[in-house]
Parts: C-alpha cells; structure tokens; sequence
C-alpha cells in the first residue's frame, strides 16, 4: 500500500507537533514531511518532496480494498489514521508529546498501532535522510532500539524504540508484525545524544501515559478559549493549528511548517516558509488574544523586545531570531509532483517591506488594550519604529506579495504605514506616553490624504494595487481589502463600495479571491497561482463590515467547506478545488479566526445576542 509512483495530495495530510517542530502524516500513515529538531533546521523526512530521495516512516497494513479515515481526538493535536476492509479494522494513533519547561532540542514521535478488528498482519519502514536528504548516517541497534546517526553533526542522532523487531537493512529500519484483534504495537522516533544509551524500559507504559498527558495538555489549553460563537470547532481547529506554529521555546510563530509545496503544480514558485514574518506572526498574536490566548501574545512581544532592542526591525527572522537564511535551490531533490526548484532560505529577506511596522504595532495595541498596559522599554521601539516611517513611508517597497520584479509604492504598504502611526497615537495617549504629539498627527494626516486622494483611479472606480509618483496602476489587489478591517475608512464610504465591486469583477470567482492577477508580470515570475485563500475571508470579513451579514454567512460557509478533512488550510486553493502551497499555513487559520468573530460580532448585533460577540 505504501506508494510508489504518485504523491498523495497537499490536502491529504494531518499535521502532529510539539512546540519546537512538526510533521505531516499522510492519510496512508506515513510521516513523509520533519524538520528536526526545530521548525527551520534540516529535513528528516521529506518524501512529499522527492517520493524517492526524501525519506519517510510508514506503518502499512497488509489489507485489501482499503478505505481510510483521518481525524483529529477532539480539542487536542492527537491524529489517528483508521484503515477499514473487509480483511478488518486498523487504527494508528500518531502524537508528539509536549514536555514543558524541558530541554528544548527534546522530540519524539509516538505511533501506536492498533487491530480494532481482524488479526492483521504489517510492514513498518522507518527511512530517515538527514540534512534535506544530502547527509549520509549509519543505522546501529542496541539491544531492541536503533540509533541513526547523521554523519554531518548538525542535527542529533535519532533512537527508533519499538515493542516489535526491528532489522536493519542498507542503514534503513524494517519490522514486519502480525496483531491479533485488541493487540497493538508501540514505535517511538526521538531525540538521542550520542553515547546516551538510556532508553524505555517500558515503552508501552511511557507511550500511553504520554497519549494521555498530550489530551491533557491541548485541552487545558484550549480552555483558554473565550469563543463561543457558532463555528466554535473549525476556530479552535486553527486555534491548535497556529499554535503548532509557535516556538515553546522562543515564543515566534513560523508562517508554515513546509518549504517548496508548490502555487502552481510544475511550476516554481516554490518558497520557504519555516521563518517568522513580523507581518504573519503579529496577525497570528492578533488572532490569539481576540480568542483568549493571551500567553502567546505575552512571549512574542518578549521575543519582539529581544530582536529589536539594538539593531532595526528586521522583515524576517529564524525561529532563534537570528536573520541569516541565504535562498538555495535544493536540484537534487525532484520537488513535488515535478515542481522545481526546491528552495530553503528565502530570498525576502532582503527586501524592503514597509507595512511590517502597522502589523507589529496595531497587536501591541490590542495587547495594550485587552490584556496587560505595555511597559516603557516597548515605548522606547515603538518610538523608534514610528521614526523608522517617517523617515520610509513615501519609499517605493517591495510589497506584503514580496513582488521579486521592480519596487512600487504599493497601497497596502502606505495603508500600514497609517496603521502604524495611529496605533502609536493611541497607545501614547492610553498610557499618557511622551510623544511628540503634533508632530505624529501630522504625519498620520498625511499618509491618510495621500492614501485616500492619491491611489484612487478614477477610470478604474478603485483604489488599486500602486502609484509610482503620479501614475497609476490600473489594477485593484485583495490587500485594499485591509482599508475598512483596520479602521482607515467605513464601510459605507462610497469609493469603498465602488471598490468591492472591481475586485468582485477582477479578482473574485464564487467566494475564491485572487491576491492580484498577474498578466503583467508584475511579481517577476512566470506561471500562474492559486486563490488566496487568506483574500477570501478578508473579503467575508468586509461583506460583514458592510452589512451583508447573510451573504457573508453564506460565503464563510463555503470556505470552510474547502478545508481538508481536518479543517487545515494550505495557502492556496487551485481551479479545480486544490490545496496549494506550503500547508497549513498560518495566514489562512488566522484569518479565518478574524472573520469568524467579525461576523459574530455583527450577528449579535442584529439579534441582540451578546454571546461570543468580541
């Protein structure tokens, strides 16, 4: 059953984590997506990116005409893969344990096996190719556990423990076991020193209180939860998702858990998203204290105050808050389903990218607000940020899309720019902060002016996608679709009304939206993309602004309703009803959450139930 000649959709996965990495578990129960130890280090498992070089984990069952099902343990990252035939009934059961307060390069991954019905028999290959399937290792066994060692020593050895037998073949790792109906069987892949020889001495016994403890963990913390709206298990579905996205360790949250899943099959565009954007990780903090989550909040601006304290914000960081990530292209690997190149690093890095400061600053304001008054160390770099706009915020960039042609002054960017300076206002004068009062007003005035006069094209009826000096650009893009969501206009101003109606005709196709359309190359790359999915519930969220709560309704209803079977977004969403991109991604479960609760705040509001409403 393992497969051999395709590779399974994008959509066709669950994601497991820990705090400190994660892994996909394809619907055929094998692992073929690890990073390890951490989010941004090196693959272990990389099989979704060359089906042949890339190394993977499977546990198969040696059953006929199988269908399979995959589901999460409610409120919890517990996955569990069932096989059913008419041979009988197999389930595995796949978690990463959450170790609080531990050491931080600790990882394990569980995989119970269990025959629910039928005795049956299987085949398990544990084939791990270090370094992003580059590095070389050796495959020791030590008694009934097995040690890989990666020959180049910058990831650390692994231990596979199992209550089967294990074989070595060609430095891969083989079982091959029967379970008789109510059997099961225990595989524990995890962190390993080398020279360590201490292992389980009850590896069924450490497996089940860890399953136990790991429900224990997810459910407390999704006790947190203030939500009480009508689409309660889809939002703590991407509650849980963003947090598998969230550093234990550091408290910064990567945009997704992949690199180089493709926007456009066979094409290549082809990026890494294992870092943290200032941009994606404050929308993702914004997200969690609307829920309720405030300790995440709480650790990111810690990590903010640490990377911003002697050098200027930067657009991009590592999960360490280092910034080096050089862009390399990965041609050994054969990419997925033909897509190259595979890339690591990520080339925007180097980019200038104005709007970063509006995002950063409008979640310290939400933090001000809902949770704790902020101190005056942060003043002191939200001081320094706003100087950075005055001093930019008229500079042509290369955009929130990280456009690789030529700079434009893009509106989105100068709309952040606004955001940025009004929510330091606003915190100035909550906390009776000192500022230079007149002088911000000022520049706030005026960065709104050129906004609202300045980027509106009369031909076009919208406000669109750049102006360079006095021209221009004839095109709308779904980041206007930000100008009512962060307070810059109302949604009942007319040029906003007008300007909904050419991204419905430009960019809109049912309830999907396109970021842009890219006839004039204007991003410097060929092929085409997916909609973006993160634009469709920009776009919900703003027919609910508006006042058309049932369209709206309807149209977040279909969204959701393009979710895998777990509810886990990709970045994208093809022609033909396809995940695209890296998966899952953070932007998407973020904004899903946001025009969730803008459209229980404004169904309150119409039938006066309170309830849920932020």
């Amino acid at each position: 059953m393992r497969r051999s000649t395709s590779y399974p959709a994008i959509e066709d996965h669950g994601v497991i984590g820990n705090m400190h990495t994660a892994a996909l578990v394809a619907m055929d129960g094998t692992i073929d997506f690890m990073c390890f130890p951490k989010f941004d280090s090196p693959t272990i498992f990389a099989s979704i990116l060359d089906k042949d070089k890339g190394g993977y984990f499977s546990i198969v069952p040696e059953m006929k005409d199988v269908n399979i099902k995959q589901i999460y343990i409610p409120g919890t990252a517990v996955l569990i893969t069932r096989f059913f035939s008419e041979d009988g009934i197999v389930e595995i059961t796949d978690y990463m344990p959450i170790v609080e307060d531990s050491c931080y390069t600790f990882n394990a991954i569980v995989r119970k096996v269990k025959a629910i019905r039928g005795n049956i028999d299987f085949k398990m290959q544990c084939k791990p190719r270090f370094g992003y399937a580059k590095d070389k290792h050796t495959a020791e066994k030590k008694d009934d556990h097995v040690y890989f060692h990666s020959e180049n020593n910058g990831q650390s050895t692994i231990r596979l423990s199992a209550t089967s037998d294990l074989s070595i073949r060609n430095d891969d790792v083989y079982s091959s076991f029967s379970l008789k109906e109510g059997d099961k069987s225990m595989f524990v892949l995890e962190t390993a020193k080398d020279g360590d020889d201490t292992h389980f001495q009850d590896i069924e016994k450490y497996g089940t209180d860890n399953y136990f403890d790991t429900i224990k963990y997810w459910r407390d913390w999704l006790k947190q939860s203030v939500y009480q709206g009508r689409w309660q298990e889809i939002i703590h579905r991407s509650a849980i998702t963003l947090k598998l996205m969230t550093s234990m360790q550091y408290g910064s949250t990567v945009a997704a858990i992949t690199f180089g899943l493709p926007e456009e099959i066979g094409g290549d565009r082809n990026w890494d998203y294992r870092f943290t954007w200032i941009r994606d990780a404050a929308f993702s903090m914004y997200a969690f204290l609307k829920l309720g989550f405030k300790d995440e909040a709480k650790s990111f601006l810690k990590w903010i105050i640490e990377q911003d304290k002697d050098r200027d914000l930067h657009l991009l960081y590592r999960v360490d808050g280092t910034s080096e990530m050089e862009e390399k292209e990965l041609d050994y690997l054969a990419g997925y389903r033909d897509s190259k190149p595979v890339r690591i690093g990520n080339e925007a890095n180097n980019q200038l990218q104005l709007d970063i400061y509006g995002e950063l600053l409008d979640t310290v304001y939400i933090y001000n607000k809902m949770y704790k008054p902020i101190t005056y160390e942060l003043w002191e770099i939200i001081v320094k940020e706003v100087a950075q706009v005055e001093k930019n915020w008229k500079k042509p960039d290369h955009g929130i899309w990280e456009i690789r042609n030529e700079k434009h002054e893009f509106l989105h960017s100068r709309l952040m720019c606004w955001v940025a300076i009004d929510r330091a206002i606003k915190i100035g004068e909550d906390r009776s902060f000192p500022y230079d009062a007149d002088r911000w007003h000022r520049l706030r005035n005026e960065i709104y002016l050129d906004i609202f006069e300045n980027f509106w094209n009369e031909d076009v009826q919208a406000w669109v996608q750049y102006k360079d000096g006095k021209k221009l650009s004839e095109r709308v893009d779904a980041s206007v679709l930000l100008m009512p969501l962060v307070h810059f206009i109302s949604p009942e101003e007319p040029r906003w009304e007008a300007t909904m109606k050419a991204i419905e005709k430009e960019l809109r196709i049912d309830v999907l939206v396109y970021r842009y359309l890219n006839d004039e190359k204007i991003d410097g790359l060929e092929g085409e993309e997916g909609t973006f999915t993160m634009c469709s519930f920009w776009y919900i969220e703003c027919l609910a602004k508006m006042g058309k709560v049932d369209e709206a309704v309807e149209n977040f209803e279909k969204m959701i309703s393009y979710g895998n079977h777990l509810g886990l977004f990709a970045e994208q969403i093809s022609k033909k009803g396809e995940h695209l991109g890296n998966f899952p991604q953070a932007f998407t479960h973020l904004g899903l959450i946001s025009a969730a609760l803008e459209l229980n705040k404004q169904i309150g509001r119409r039938t006066g139930d309170r309830q849920g409403v932020q």
